[in-house]
């Protein structure tokens, strides 16, 4: 465990997350990983990135939570994790990934539970982005040229993938204002006021740990 600052980024899908995790790395000079984890986790692991991107924030329906937390406290030589899902591999080599991040260096890390793999890590700072729906359906309408229709389908059906993934490793619930530090409307302040948002309760929790630590 480290003193690293991490900030892991929760989003529904049109609040404009991944590009306020974007904006907000680049502003506190430090990286931003969303896509990027897949990769690294994919060469620490050994395992195929295809897989990764295949599995990507998606819920298992098979064995129980525990198992896959049984086995990763026994660790990843033993027979158990040989038998184990390759769901519950991805799921724990992204685990790994993330730990590796928040003791090498401060950044963001957009989705994936990272705020649940790094809940006993001091600086960190979990925030939840949400927006109003005509706002997210306008975003997904420009990201993907589609229609209202279409948009709306994307996004209902990628939040539930979200929630149900989150609700499912996690002992919290995706998008519940107790499981966060921060929980922001993009739509009430728009993008750059969300990172400017995100940074000044930064800069107030560094402070106030500081203090705390004294």
């Amino acid at each position: 465990m480290s003193g690293n600052l991490v900030i892991a980024i929760g989003r529904q899908c049109g609040s404009s997350g991944k590009i306020i995790g974007q904006k907000l790395a680049e502003e506190l000079g430090i990286k931003c990983y969303d896509k990027e984890l897949l990769a690294l986790a994919a060469k620490n692991s050994g395992l195929c990135e295809e897989l990764f991107k295949t599995h990507d924030e998606k819920p298992t329906n098979s064995f129980l939570y525990s198992l896959v937390m049984d086995t990763y406290s026994m660790g990843f030589t033993t027979s158990g994790y040989m038998d184990m899902p390759i769901n519950h591999k991805i799921f724990l080599a992204q685990f790994d990934t993330i730990k590796q991040l928040a003791d090498e260096e401060s950044c963001v890390i957009v989705g994936r539970c990272a705020d649940y793999a790094l809940a006993d890590y001091p600086n960190l700072v979990s925030v939840f982005i949400t927006a109003d729906e005509e706002d997210k359906v306008k975003s997904l309408k420009e990201l993907y040229q589609v229609d209202d229709t279409k948009a709306k389908d994307i996004m209902v059906k990628t939040d539930k993938k979200r929630s149900s993934y989150y609700n499912y490793y996690s002992n919290k619930k995706w998008g519940d204002v107790r499981s966060y530090d921060l929980c922001i409307n993009r739509s009430s302040v728009g993008v750059e006021g969300t990172v400017k948002l995100i940074h000044n309760f930064v800069d107030a929790k560094m402070e106030w740990n500081k203090a705390n630590r004294q």
